[in-house]
């Protein structure tokens, strides 16, 4: 079994910073990238940003130079630093890891529970 913990969600102001933490555990052989992808309310769910194991990024133009990625491939975690937070940025943002629970196995998709984002004065 592989579970996906999130935690760092919160009510910002405009302006304001969070932080988002991801950890897998569970039986892992590899997670080959690992993102996170937000929900806004009467919205379909959108990649916001992922990294592979080698560190290469990709980021959803909305988020460019406000968000930052990182992980940690030893002990499976992966960070979301969210700065200079929009109202429209207010979202569910779930945590999603394509990982290979044995050298035999197709990668498949795991997603944690969602945290929420509020963006609000």
């Amino acid at each position: 079994q592989v579970q996906l913990v999130e935690s760092g969600g919160g009510l910002v102001q405009p302006g304001g910073s969070l932080r988002l933490s991801c950890a897998a555990s569970g039986s892992i052989f590899r997670i080959e990238l690992m993102g996170w992808y937000r929900q806004a309310p009467g919205k379909e769910r959108e990649l916001v940003t992922h990294i592979t194991t080698g560190g290469d990024t990709n980021y959803a133009d909305s988020v460019k130079g406000r968000f930052t990625i990182s992980r940690d491939n030893a002990k499976n975690t992966v960070l979301l630093q969210m700065d200079s937070l929009k109202p429209e940025d207010t979202a569910v943002y779930y945590c999603n890891a394509r990982i290979r629970r044995t050298i035999y196995t197709p990668a498949v998709d795991y997603w944690g529970q969602g945290t929420q984002v509020t963006v609000s004065s």
